[in-house]
């Protein structure tokens, strides 16, 4: 695990004297993002941005599990979840 991490503060303060804009023009293009994410996640939309990465929703069929503390049998139902998928420059970046 990294010993380091980044906070949304300290990632919009980054970008901001990066590219010369202010914290709050980057950190509003940051909400309207991640707003658009969810949105295109939640009409099961596929977001891609070429050797980035990929943000797609997937399905999870209905199952039966077990109650831990019991062992009784229980049904869990068909749901949805979110699959992201790192491109070819984050992989690289991460080596």
């Amino acid at each position: 695990m990294a010993d380091k991490s980044l906070n949304k503060t300290e990632l919009v303060a980054a970008v901001a004297a990066d590219s010369g804009q202010s914290q709050a023009v980057v950190s509003s293009v940051f909400d309207a993002l991640f707003n658009k994410l969810a949105d295109s996640v939640s009409n099961d939309v596929k977001v891609s941005i070429p050797g980035w990465l990929s943000v797609e929703r997937t399905s999870r069929a209905a199952r039966t599990g077990r109650n831990p503390q019991t062992g009784e049998a229980i049904q869990i139902a068909a749901g949805h979840g979110v699959k992201i998928s790192a491109g070819s420059k984050l992989k690289a970046a991460a080596k």
